[in-house]
């Protein structure tokens, strides 16, 4: 059976009772593209203060630069007219639902929450194989909500992914050093935190939450 290494970084409805964030979602096909990646100390916590900012100085200038960070929401409508709505979202809720993570076309993932002694699922996120460097999550009823854009070296290491909503608004943007570690900004340019496993540190090295899907 084939890997997928998957990422779910943002935490968006994190404190919501969803068994997975609904958030920046990659996948890593192991057993056909062999994913490089180099070896990394993760000394966050005991940098000095001038090093953690020069680090989130550094990779905000490679995220952001002199663009403009969002869409309009004519241009990002055009742009991705043929996934504001899945038009296969009935078999693909009950392909996920059911259990399944994969077609020979796509890349499948679920996000559920409890509702009684059942966990329903209110939203799911489609890759296409032919198009691994993008993602799209879709409500329960197939209404596009984000689209996922990864960066060229996407599944190598580093890489970077930058979330859309789908009025074309910049959601987040994260900076995936490794796969155990990612840098996380807001939309703004704002750092928010940087992942190391399962933990997250702020820009003083604090920890500041953790994740339990990891």
């Amino acid at each position: 059976m084939k890997k997928f290494i998957l990422f779910f970084v943002l935490t968006m409805f994190y404190l919501s009772g969803i068994n997975c964030k609904f958030g920046s979602l990659a996948f890593a096909e192991e057993d056909k593209t062999p994913v490089l990646e180099a070896s990394v100390t993760f000394d966050w916590v005991n940098m000095e203060q001038v090093q953690r900012d020069e680090k989130i100085a550094e990779y905000h200038a490679i995220l952001f630069g002199t663009e403009n960070a969002s869409f309009k929401r004519k241009e990002f409508r055009t742009q991705y007219k043929d996934f504001l709505k899945d038009k296969n979202f009935k078999t693909h809720y009950r392909l996920i639902n059911g259990g399944l993570n994969e077609t020979e076309t796509e890349n499948m993932s679920g996000f559920f929450k409890e509702f009684g002694k059942d966990n329903l699922l209110i939203a799911y996120a489609i890759q296409p194989k032919k198009d691994l460097r993008h993602a799209y999550y879709y409500s329960a009823m197939g209404k596009l909500a984000y689209v996922d854009d990864m960066s060229e070296n996407y599944p190598n290491f580093p890489y970077y992914s930058k979330q859309y909503r789908a009025n074309g608004k910049l959601a987040g943007v994260i900076y995936f050093e490794t796969r155990d570690l990612q840098y996380v900004y807001k939309p703004n340019g704002d750092f928010k935190g940087v992942w190391y496993k399962e933990k997250m540190f702020d820009d003083k090295g604090k920890e500041i939450m953790t994740r339990t899907n990891w």
